[in-house]
């Protein structure tokens, strides 16, 4: 096993976790299988340590998520043709538009065919998110839909109240997703070879939680990161929310954090969840909540961030162990 030069994803994620990736991994060790039911920009995996022989198996209910990964892991190149492009308010909305209408159709072909992706939809996407301000990409919530009138497609603004206060392009200083001027294709391919073996999922996070895609493939890390529960104060931050998925995560930690060929680290807020026997790990987050206003940002900022904990189960290693291994 020797370390990996840290790879990132090429797009903003609200609770990314890259700042705690070492000392997870510390927690993990040599493992024969990792498991990562939501995945997201997936700091986690492209920050650990590489080991051919590891088995690995990654999964987001986000089927915009699934296929950006999908697809670049299979056609990096095609991936960077459609994502190459400047920052242009008039193209962020009708593509993020015409993104929301083929999100219902994209799950169901990325479920249905393990080996299905779409270059197109998720050059667009990673195009999409790095220009736009906050939270709200590809949910569907927005000021502006597509109406068929007299035959023709439009875009509708629907006059929600917001007037000049609705969501404006993120400048980036004019680079799109190509913002830190490196070579997109050479990141891109990057990440491809990075996922070559990796196998990556779309659905309900339980589905790569069995005992088939986990323990019987041998000692294994599963690291979870639901999202947040509404017991944490925080919402509408991603694609897809789901304010209760974050106790059934616990309620499966804590019937698996005992088998010793299990190693989990459960993430979440400050009182969120109970997990007698199992360490918890405070760290302080970075990052920035441009979906708000700049003195509420500010305030939310210094509270959130101290508020960030992990839960290893008993079988984890200890730092301790970490270090003499």
């Amino acid at each position: 096993m020797v370390l990996a030069s840290k790879l990132q994803a090429p797009f903003p994620w609200f609770g990314g976790k890259s700042f705690v990736v070492d000392p997870v991994w510390e927690r993990f060790g040599q493992v024969q299988n990792y498991v990562e039911p939501f995945f997201g920009s997936g700091a986690m995996l492209l920050g650990s340590p590489v080991d051919d022989d590891r088995t690995e198996t990654i999964n987001d209910l986000d089927g915009m998520v699934a296929n950006f990964w999908r697809a670049i892991h299979a056609a990096p190149d095609e991936v960077a043709e459609w994502a190459d492009w400047p920052v242009n308010e008039s193209d962020l909305h009708p593509r993020h538009c015409w993104l929301v209408e083929q999100k219902a159709n994209l799950s169901e072909r990325l479920m249905g065919d393990p080996e299905y992706y779409d270059t197109k939809i998720a050059g667009w996407w990673v195009w999409g998110i790095c220009s736009w301000i906050g939270s709200g990409w590809c949910s569907g919530n927005g000021p502006w839909v597509r109406e068929c009138v007299d035959g023709k497609w439009q875009l509708v603004h629907l006059g929600n109240g917001q007037g000049v206060n609705r969501k404006l392009v993120h400048l980036n200083k004019g680079r799109g997703v190509n913002k830190k001027r490196v070579g997109l294709f050479e990141w891109f391919s990057a990440l491809s070879d990075r996922l070559r073996r990796v196998r990556v999922c779309c659905g309900d996070w339980s589905r790569v939680c069995g005992p088939t895609p986990t323990v019987k493939m041998g000692t294994t890390a599963v690291f979870l990161d639901p999202p947040y529960s509404e017991e944490a104060g925080r919402s509408e931050l991603y694609s897809e929310e789901n304010m209760t998925v974050a106790h059934e995560v616990r309620r499966w930690a804590l019937e698996w954090g005992s088998d010793k060929r299990m190693r989990i680290a459960l993430c979440g807020y400050e009182g969120e969840h109970d997990m007698p026997g199992w360490e918890c790990f405070e760290w302080k987050a970075h990052g920035g909540y441009g979906h708000l206003a700049k003195e509420e940002s500010e305030e939310i900022g210094r509270n959130n961030s101290k508020r960030e904990r992990i839960w290893f189960s008993p079988n984890c290693l200890s730092s301790r162990q970490a270090r003499l291994l």
